[in-house]
């Protein structure tokens, strides 16, 4: 399943299915128990071959009761299990109460306490079952969590020098919609956690990715497709980025096509010296699957760019006049403005012409300089826009929503990565794409998606010179083979990730475009 769901819509999900009689709250606790265990024994194998010891921090909602159930299960393996209770146990919820005093029946519950949670230290697994994706305040340092819960810390599973650590749902002090760790307070640091029915936006976005270990989705028999939905009220869904194949248009079936059916993307680039970074955005065009990619730069670059280009082609742009008539050209159907540009009077007035041709136009780089600069071009963006902001250029465009962004959360749900792009878009009237390890990607409507570049997707090597115009390239391409802004801006930044990936380290940006190849021959696209 490809959703990431906030706390409140897995709640509503739940609720509309035990109200349908489809099943009882008992029951997905148990499923959700059975699947924890089921993960852990598949993750740590040597943990089934021989009698172990295992501590179950139990929460006082819901959380607690999936730990009452998981402590059970261990148990029937032949387990020595250790409860440790936070809160009065008559205060649990319904179903958290039935699967504690099914578990009473058969061994104690400790109160969790500084002088017991210590202890867990000697076990060999402790499962993390305090709030899961219900904790709204800080969870407070020197408390009664042991101190290596929630330090840095190097290896995972058995033989790392501590006992492996299981969240169930969520690492306990994680805010479940934002990855954030509330104001004050630390988080669990598992080495796997196991969620349900479908991911949170936590276990992806900001610190959640490095404080869950390996996240595991257990089914537990919800309703999948339509009926699965967050109900109204909930919020749109939020979805993990993968591309739409096959990539692009063209004739019946892909067969009978000509270049210019496959698009042309016009790239400006800037002054000599500064056209590599066009010249990569032209190239990542080009790569995948615009039919004609053409750099426009001021005429004195032209002997540079002539020196360095081949089937990408050349046109000299002097001015924003120059860019006018190039534009009568209605087979130009894209524009690309940013990587190298320059941020003076020149490229100002190009960006007020490309703007007012409106069409689909990717703004990278000094482009986003620039429309932070003059509210006027600001104010010019249109549908058919894509911007393509790092964290710094985002503060520059909407200093007011990163600084709520970047302020402290001091209660749960925090404002998110994915909040702050939807509110950009929304401003801005056009997608924005939010670059980072958690690339999120909005438009004006509220559709998300959320590229991850995280666990079994994590490539550090792409923080390269020229990295982001390979990109911007890619989304230019995309459009101009006729992708709508947000589906060109998600698959450009799923299929950037995979190239890194197969690439692998020592990759440089001219060595994207080139691997792309191999990447869609992969996916048969």
């Amino acid at each position: 399943m490809d959703e990431l769901l906030t706390s409140a819509q897995m709640r509503a999900i739940e609720q509309a299915a035990i109200a349908s009689g489809a099943v009882t709250g008992l029951e997905l606790m148990e499923r959700a128990g059975r699947g924890v265990v089921e993960a852990v024994l598949a993750q740590w194998p040597e943990l089934a071959a021989t009698w172990r010891r295992a501590a179950v921090l139990c929460g006082p909602g819901n959380n607690g009761g999936d730990g009452f159930v998981i402590a059970r299960l261990l148990r029937d393996w032949g387990w020595a299990v250790e409860v440790l209770l936070l809160g009065d146990p008559e205060r649990l919820p319904p179903d958290a109460r039935a699967n504690r005093d099914r578990w009473a029946a058969q061994g104690a519950i400790r109160p969790l306490a500084a002088d017991t949670a210590c202890r867990a230290a000697d076990c060999d697994l402790v499962v993390d079952a305090l709030f899961g994706t219900g904790l709204a305040r800080p969870l407070r340092p020197g408390g009664v969590l042991p101190e290596w819960l929630h330090a840095p810390h190097s290896g995972a599973g058995t033989g790392s020098g501590r006992p492996p650590v299981v969240a169930v749902d969520l690492p306990s002090g994680l805010c479940s919609d934002s990855g954030h760790v509330l104001d004050g307070g630390v988080a669990v640091r598992a080495d796997l956690t196991v969620t349900f029915h479908a991911r949170k936006l936590g276990h992806v976005l900001a610190r959640g990715p490095a404080l869950c270990g390996r996240v595991v989705v257990a089914d537990i028999g919800l309703p999948r497709g339509g009926a699965a939905a967050p109900p109204a009220g909930t919020g749109s869904p939020v979805r993990l980025a993968a591309p739409r194949l096959p990539l692009g248009k063209g004739g019946p079936d892909g067969q009978g096509a000509h270049k210019y059916a496959h698009g042309h993307a016009l790239i400006l680039a800037g002054g000599p010296g500064r056209g590599g970074a066009a010249r990569l955005a032209a190239r990542a065009a080009l790569r995948i699957g615009a039919g004609l990619a053409t750099v426009g730069c001021p005429p004195e670059a032209l002997p540079e760019n002539a020196a360095r280009l081949d089937a990408v082609m050349l046109r000299p742009l002097a001015d924003a006049d120059a860019l006018a008539l190039a534009l009568e050209d209605p087979r130009i159907g894209t524009l690309c403005l940013g990587p190298g540009l320059g941020t003076g009077a020149r490229e100002a007035g190009l960006l007020a012409a490309a703007l007012g041709a409106a069409r689909p136009t990717v703004l990278d780089a000094d482009a986003l300089t620039l429309l932070s600069r003059h509210p006027d071009l600001f104010a010019r963006l249109h549908g058919a826009c894509l911007l393509t902001p790092h964290a710094g250029e985002f503060a520059r465009l909407f200093p007011d929503i990163a600084a709520k962004l970047a302020a402290p959360a001091t209660t749960g749900p925090a404002f998110s990565k994915v909040d702050a792009t939807r509110a950009a878009a929304a401003r801005a009237g056009c997608t924005v794409l939010l670059k980072g390890a958690d690339t999120v990607i909005a438009d004006p409507s509220g559709r998300c998606a959320v590229s991850a570049a995280h666990q079994d997707r994590a490539a550090p090597w792409l923080a390269t010179a020229g990295s982001g115009d390979v990109l911007a390239g890619f989304v230019a391409g995309l459009l101009a083979r006729g992708f709508a802004p947000f589906e060109a801006a998600e698959a450009a930044a799923w299929l950037h990730v995979e190239c890194a990936l197969s690439f692998g380290p020592g990759l440089i940006a001219e060595d994207l475009p080139e691997e792309l190849p191999k990447v869609l021959r992969r996916l048969g696209a």
